[in-house]
């Protein structure tokens, strides 16, 4: 995108408005890239509790911010708790895995930088409504490896 050009996304809205459900939670594009080189932004607001299998992204750093509820994030063996306005950074290549742990709605924004893959990734994955399976050639195709079950949530 230029730098002279305004983008805006209202608040819930995905940038093309379009439906994109991963079972426990949605996700809507924010920020999209020109190129695999730009930044990929997202809004992933969740319904119950869960979050994606343990990974890793070869080219990827990985930015949260929690817009609203209650997270925990592991990044290698560190384990945090996300509250309302924390944010952290996991580095690519580094496993990582997350969940939303609080009651009523979550809400997490995303960013990807660089954008790699990581789109079509998420178009692909929300065609079926539930988390991305554990499937390590989904993720690999998509230049990521899968390392790990999702995180247990009481």
């Amino acid at each position: 995108m230029p730098s002279d050009s305004v983008l805006r996304v209202a608040a819930g809205e995905d940038r093309f408005g379009e439906h994109r459900p991963l079972g426990i939670s949605v996700i809507a594009f924010k920020v999209t890239p020109q190129d695999r080189d730009d930044v990929l932004m997202i809004e992933n607001t969740f319904h119950a509790r869960g979050g994606p299998a343990r990974h890793l992204h070869h080219e990827q750093d990985e930015w949260f911010y929690a817009a609203e509820g209650e997270f925990v994030i592991e990044v290698g063996q560190q384990r945090f708790s996300l509250k309302t306005g924390d944010s952290l950074l996991a580095p690519r290549r580094v496993p990582h895995v997350w969940a939303f742990v609080g009651e009523g709605r979550g809400r997490m924004l995303v960013t990807f930088l660089p954008a790699g893959q990581m789109e079509a990734f998420f178009r692909e994955v929300t065609k079926a409504n539930a988390m991305p399976p554990n499937d390590p050639a989904l993720w690999r195709a998509y230049g990521m490896e899968l390392v790990g079950p999702p995180l247990a949530v009481e």
